[in-house]
């Protein structure tokens, strides 16, 4: 478990490093393609690094006001805190904040980028539809996330992606709006300016496609060791099944989540039709793979 955590800690740099190269490629291309000459690199320098640190620092607060997620007291929701702060205890870890999304859908997640900062939040519908058990094997494997510093990964994922899709947005524009003025600037400058408009479409392209592959990557991984880790906590694996059963059985989507947020959830929340290529670019493992693993146990 210890391994694992150092392992996320350099995934969350490694993770920084890679979407700093591609913020500042984006950036560059654009300067470059709009004429902002040396200006692009200053540009793509400070967007990078306030894009990066902002999101460390601000992650948390900003998934929770794109889940419309509520703070709740100890007094609103005494059955949740209780379970919460057991399993901390247990976990080894502070209390995280509660939360609360105001919908029937099943489901919790957790955010944060530390232990000392982070935030459990959990659905209406999770509260009223799972057993004592079962909410126990939820917020478990909640507790593992942050245990195991997955939430930093996660909640980077989410505002990182936003900004490369972003910038790769703002290329494909420029290639719109002054596609014209660039075709005859490119003949006067040479083959250099028509391969750099070539290499900054296929940036432009290719870079969101990347940057979610990577978010799918770390996503599917991380649950397995949750639900493992999550089991251990609680000393019973059946608790946990049970609860992914019924949030699998369960299909009213989460309205409060989208694409960005979705790998947050301990299911996925948009509730996708079934099939091969919805499994091969899913945020999740197939949860009948993960329900057998803790059967195993």
């Amino acid at each position: 478990m210890y391994e694992q955590i150092t392992r996320n800690k350099w995934k969350s740099f490694f993770l920084i490093l890679f979407f700093l190269c591609l913020i500042f490629a984006l950036v560059w291309i654009f300067g470059e393609l709009t004429g902002w000459g040396p200006q692009g690199l200053i540009i793509a320098v400070i967007i990078a690094v306030a894009m990066t640190f902002g999101s460390y620092y601000a992650s948390d607060k900003i998934v929770l006001a794109i889940s419309k997620a509520k703070p709740v007291e100890k007094k609103d929701y005494p059955y949740l805190y209780n379970v919460v702060e057991g399993l901390a205890i247990a976990a080894g870890l502070p209390k995280p904040r509660c939360y609360i999304i105001d919908d029937t859908a099943p489901n919790a997640f957790a955010s944060g980028r530390n232990p000392k900062n982070s935030v459990i939040v959990v659905t209406k519908g999770l509260l009223e539809k799972l057993n004592r058990a079962e909410l126990e094997g939820v917020i478990a494997h909640e507790m593992a996330h942050i245990k195991n510093y997955d939430v930093l990964v996660q909640t980077l994922t989410v505002v990182m992606v936003g900004v490369v899709v972003l910038l790769s947005d703002w290329i494909l524009r420029s290639f719109i709006w002054g596609g014209r003025r660039r075709r005859t600037s490119s003949k006067g400058r040479g083959s250099g300016a028509e391969i750099l408009i070539v290499v900054g479409l296929v940036l432009a392209v290719l870079s969101p496609i990347v940057s979610q592959l990577v978010r799918l990557a770390v996503s599917r991984k991380r649950e397995f060791l949750a639900d493992a880790n999550g089991a251990l906590l609680t000393r019973y694996p059946p608790g946990l099944a049970s609860a992914l059963k019924k949030l699998a059985a369960d299909r009213e989507p989460l309205e409060a989540a989208n694409k960005a947020t979705a790998h947050l959830y301990i299911v996925n929340p948009l509730k996708d039709i079934k099939g091969r290529m919805n499994k091969l670019f899913s945020t999740h493992p197939p949860i009948e793979e993960r329900i057998s693993a803790l059967e195993k146990m």
